[in-house]
């Protein structure tokens, strides 16, 4: 018998026809999807409220930081990494570099939303595969594009898509490496692993929710074995590598604004206690609007039929599941349990789990279907499937197609923005908004403001003990008259302040609706206005030399006097005025206090440490330079640097915060016999 080889054209059309079976499901399932997308936010006319347009405002720094967006360029990592003080900066980079390419606009800017979605498809697709087979990835891959909870984060634009997907390929990594040898263990397994897991959390750092109990079980059952100590550290080293300079830079301010996102908003909204029923039942009620009934009918009769069947034959389902199943749950309950347990909650934060329960709901009409097969043949049970799938593709239709904004007109602040833009030729302003609604924010303001080269900045700052600053010093302000959403008394008492001051006028007024209007309010070009911040702030500056008192002052003032003007342009007033000072007078106490708060407001420790070093020799027998230096340093993570310039100061063992400050530093560098000290 002759046996021929196969030709190169027969090999190539037979990879050609595997590939298009293992891709063209995922590929056809994104295009409809995107295109589903796109047709309903070409539908829907609604501005994008407080946090889309933060997350919006974030892409545009970010873009213009990379110079990738008109009116930015590149000034280096650290300027960069100033952009994200609060959120950690991954999202906004891709955000930005999609802006390039699609627009500003929030709607051409959605574009990075398809992105993040098809990156979701492609991991669910390839974990559901080495959980199953094809067909559970199938299923997972439809129910995915069609559940109502998703669907949403799509056209939504806030960060819970991105971590979504990169959330849910972390989880899948990190199992695909805790796996036994042959199918885990391979060094490619730990660095894509420890890769996405740092993704995550410089997406967002509520992604520890999800990934810190897996990443402890990973851990665990992994440090037994030599080679994979190995990829422990060599992954461990890449994560802390790609988090660190971010962490590095804004440690201060992320604590800060997760204790405000999550105490303080929990407070504020609400939210149930921690530990009660409400609590433990928060996410599960939701379950079912996020996912569809009928997903979730057909699962639970699926994994019922099985345990049935179990039961009466006892003995193994017909279904062959790999291991992999007990991970999976685990993730699913301890994701559960972890976010449960944050004081704040809102619907988008258990986004991360909903992949994790589709893979489940998978499962469960794989093995309906596999049932009704046996019984009713293939031909029969497939339309079961079908029909439920369009059943949920139609009740979350209907309910987006519902959830559509139209309006008659243009809204009032778009009208607003563009009409200031063009008065003061684009110039870099600080526009005043006092209402606080959805469609009328200072957020929402700053995003039409920017958006193609835009230079407006839009602040509020409605607190009663600022009332009289802002009618010192604002320039532009917005107003409204009728119901204007938050802080409802606040708003009224200082719209009113404004329309009775002499020193503000009308410019001009938009129709909003059900009968009120927004207003655009000018100072007048005759109007009294208070001291200029820039001589406040050398005055403020100078007070720091009295220690806490005046530190405290000085933090009561920057942060009103910062909304005012949201450019900051008074640093820049003050700088040139300390160094042409400095030029004459080099030891001018109030021009180096003067240098030395501007570079602790920028973040920048190094600029910081020289003006408080020379602060020092100018002042020697003043504690406090020395106190803010070694606080300087100890926050830069320089605790051995710190703890040099406290103890070398000749009252470090008299003045109380500056010896504290020496023992932490001293403590923080690895001296714990000074540990007592700092009980004391």
């Amino acid at each position: 018998m002759i046996h021929s080889k196969p030709q190169p054209l027969q090999t190539s059309q037979h990879w050609l026809i595997r590939c298009s079976w293992r891709w063209l499901p995922l590929l056809l399932v994104w295009l409809l999807a995107t295109v589903a997308d796109r047709a309903w936010l070409a539908a829907d006319q609604a501005i994008p409220a407080w946090d889309q347009a933060d997350y919006l405002n974030s892409a545009v720094d970010h873009g213009r930081a990379l110079g990738l967006l008109p009116g930015g360029e590149w000034r280096g990592w650290r300027e960069l990494l100033l952009l994200s003080p609060k959120i950690p900066p991954l999202a906004s980079l891709v955000h930005g570099t999609v802006m390039a390419v699609a627009g500003e606009s929030p709607d051409q800017a959605s574009w990075a939303l398809a992105l993040w979605h098809g990156v979701l498809l492609l991991v669910l697709d390839g974990w559901a595969r080495q959980l199953h087979s094809p067909p559970l990835a199938l299923v997972a891959l439809l129910l995915a594009a069609i559940v109502p909870g998703l669907v949403f984060l799509r056209v939504n634009f806030t960060l819970d898509l991105p971590l979504t997907a990169v959330t849910t390929a972390a989880l899948g990594w990190l199992w695909r490496w805790q796996r036994p040898y042959p199918h885990g263990g391979h060094w490619v397994q730990a660095m894509l692993a420890a890769f996405c897991l740092a993704a995550a959390l410089l997406v967002k750092q509520s992604a520890l929710l999800y990934l810190a109990i897996p990443y402890l079980w990973a851990v665990v059952t992994g440090v037994g074995q030599r080679q994979r100590q190995q990829q422990l550290l060599a992954g461990t080293a890449l994560a802390l590598t790609l988090l660190l300079p971010w962490l590095h830079q804004n440690w201060i301010t992320t604590i800060g604004g997760t204790y405000r996102a999550v105490v303080v908003s929990a407070a504020n909204e609400g939210d149930p206690p921690v530990f009660s029923m409400a609590s433990l039942l928060y996410y599960p009620r939701l379950w079912w609007q996020q996912l569809g009934i009928l997903p979730w009918v057909g699962a639970v009769a699926g994994l019922m039929l099985t345990l049935w069947r179990n039961l009466l034959r006892r003995q193994p389902s017909r279904i062959a599941l790999p291991e992999g199943w007990g991970w999976l749950l685990g993730c699913t309950i301890s994701g559960w349990l972890l976010t449960t347990m944050s004081p704040n909650k809102d619907s988008r934060y258990i986004a991360p789990l909903l992949p994790l329960l589709i893979l489940w709901l998978s499962l469960g009409w794989v093995v309906l279907i596999s049932a009704l097969q046996t019984r009713l043949g293939w031909w029969r049970a497939f339309p079961v499937l079908t029909v439920a799938l369009a059943l949920t593709t139609g009740h979350t239709t209907m309910g987006r197609m519902a959830a559509v904004h139209r309006a008659e007109t243009e809204p009032p602040l778009i009208s607003l923005v563009r009409f200031l833009r063009q008065r003061t030729a684009n110039a870099p302003i600080t526009l005043l908004i006092v209402p606080g609604s959805a469609d009328l924010n200072d957020h929402t303001a700053t995003t039409y403001g920017r958006m193609n080269q835009g230079q407006l900045l839009a602040r509020s700052l409605r607190g009663p003990a600022h009332h009289h600053l802002v009618l010192e010093q604002a320039e532009w302000v917005a107003l409204a008259t009728g119901d204007q959403g938050h802080h409802r008394e606040q708003v009224r008492q200082l719209s009113h302040g404004i329309r009775k001051d002499g020193r503000f006028q009308r410019v001009r007024w938009w129709p909003w609706s059900q009968g009120r209007f927004v207003e655009l309010w000018q100072r007048r070009p005759d109007a009294t206005r208070g001291q200029p911040f820039a001589r406040q702030f050398v005055v403020l500056a100078q007070g720091l030399a009295a220690g806490p008192q005046g530190l405290a002052r000085f933090i009561e003032q920057i942060g009103p006097h910062h909304q005012l003007d949201g450019h900051f342009l008074y640093q820049q007033q003050v700088e040139a005025w300390a160094r042409q000072r400095l030029s004459q007078a080099p030891r001018a106490p109030d021009a180096l206090w003067s240098m030395a708060a501007l570079n602790i407001l920028r973040q920048d420790a190094g600029a910081a440490d020289h003006w408080l070093a020379q602060l020092e020799v100018v002042l020697p027998d003043n504690p406090w330079p020395t106190t803010y230096r070694a606080a300087v340093l100890l926050m830069d993570w320089k605790p051995w640097a710190a703890r040099r310039v406290a103890h070398a100061h000749p009252r470090a063992q008299d003045e109380p915060l500056l010896k504290a400050v020496g023992d932490l530093a001293a403590v923080m560098g690895g001296d714990l016999t000074r540990l007592p000290s700092l009980g004391a």
